[in-house]
């Protein structure tokens, strides 16, 4: 017989055997949608990830006087805590020195590499906005910042204007709010809140323009900002809060020349000589993201994990029913023997059998992986994610399996005595 015939025959069986075919593929399915909607929804944090935290693009990075505090379902903002894979590093970052207005203000005059740098410090988690008689909850993040901090974290001013230079000198009491702030104190109409004056934690601050939405990342709203001058928070709020400088290159190409420079520069603005290690750290924008990836690694595995023995467990029961499949069936094979059919035809028949069931399940256990994951990425505001590498690997295992379970019956069928089979009962 020839191939087409054979898996022809195959797929009228099949099909006829409808219960049977139906729970099998259940089963597969069932590994393989926890593996894929696992796999989906990590891909899923991963853009998330990016999103959130390659504010600059790949052409910036930052300098800290310690790693990122990067905490996974706690805090806020663009803080996700990472666990340090080099211990030696996490001691030397834990050693690192504040960053003091004076040596931020420093570095932003010598820095001469050509590149935006911004200077920012944080003032409070838990600001309390009023305007008249409406008031934000006390959670509200309050930085400092200078007129380049809308650029570098990527807001787009909504309405109103940025700061200005000589604002940010002269430390005057303006502000520019977040959008969940304005739309609190302001709705419905936002741009009413442009001129106006609110109260930062009592004090008196006019505001001169709204950032337009930035959406939320992991349940925290990016939007819950206020943003004062630098030198305003040094005088109105705290004295001791260690500033981060932002940088970025128009070049992608100069980043690590740009960064080298950089450490140079603040190196000397700290007056560490050659041989002392530097205390504070550099890390470029997309690093951020690809820490925090690299962190949820165990969930693959896990997911891999669980798939896998959830397949082993199919595949064990798709070999008994292949099995029954052979007892019921050895009159056909006997018939199939009778007019002329090979051993190797009848092995063939039971193993497309096996396989034409473990594509089935594989398929439907992807669709409904991919539904399942993007799920996931609705309630983080992603984009439609289809992990096609895991995609292609669930089809080639859920062959395998149907190959592997299905080999013992069909040598078994192959073998069976066409007279003995024909007179069976």
């Amino acid at each position: 017989m020839r191939f087409f015939d054979v898996y022809s025959l195959a797929s009228r069986t099949v099909r006829g055997n409808k219960l049977r075919t139906g729970l099998t593929v259940a089963i597969i399915a069932f590994g393989i949608m926890a593996l894929i909607g696992i796999i989906t929804a990590i891909k899923a944090m991963n853009q998330k990830f990016t999103e959130s935290f390659s504010t600059m693009g790949a052409n910036g990075f930052s300098i800290r006087y310690k790693e990122r505090n990067i905490r996974i379902g706690g805090g806020g903002g663009d803080e996700l805590k990472v666990e340090k894979k080099n211990a030696r590093r996490e001691k030397k970052s834990s050693l690192g020195k504040p960053i003091s207005i004076q040596e931020a203000e420093a570095f932003a005059q010598n820095y001469g590499f050509g590149a935006v740098v911004g200077l920012s410090t944080l003032a409070t988690r838990n600001a309390i906005i009023n305007f008249g008689t409406r008031k934000t909850t006390p959670n509200v993040f309050l930085f400092g910042a200078d007129e380049n901090y809308v650029t570098l974290n990527a807001f787009s001013v909504r309405s109103g204007r940025n700061f200005s230079r000589q604002e940010i000198q002269s430390a005057g009491n303006v502000c520019i709010l977040g959008y969940d702030v304005a739309r609190r104190l302001f709705k419905p109409s936002m741009d009413a809140a442009v001129n106006a004056m609110v109260r930062v934690n009592g004090i008196p601050y006019r505001v001169l323009g709204v950032l337009d939405s930035r959406g939320s990342s992991f349940g925290f709203s990016r939007d819950n900002v206020v943003v004062l001058g630098y030198r305003n928070v040094r005088r109105n709020f705290s004295q001791n809060g260690s500033f981060a400088i932002g940088i970025q290159v128009n070049d992608l190409h100069q980043v690590e020349e740009a960064m080298g420079e950089a450490e140079g520069v603040f190196r000397s603005v700290r007056r560490l000589n050659t041989t002392e290690e530097s205390n504070f750290v550099m890390d470029r924008s997309d690093s951020v993201a690809e820490k925090a990836m690299n962190s949820l690694g165990f969930l693959t595995i896990s997911a891999t994990v669980i798939g896998l023995i959830t397949l082993i467990g199919a595949a064990i029961g798709l070999m008994n029913i292949m099995l029954v499949s052979v007892t019921e069936r050895t009159k056909e094979v006997g018939l199939v023997k009778a007019i002329g059919g090979k051993s190797r035809t009848v092995r063939l028949q039971f193993l497309i059998e096996a396989v034409i069931i473990s594509v089935l399940g594989a398929l439907l256990g992807i669709l409904l992986g991919v539904l399942v994951g993007n799920g996931f990425s609705i309630v983080l505001e992603t984009g439609f994610v289809v992990p096609w590498d895991w995609v292609g690997y669930g089809i080639l295992i859920c062959s395998f399996v149907g190959l592997a379970a299905g080999l013992y019956p069909a040598v078994k069928a192959g073998r069976l005595n066409p007279i003995e089979a024909l007179r069976y009962e």
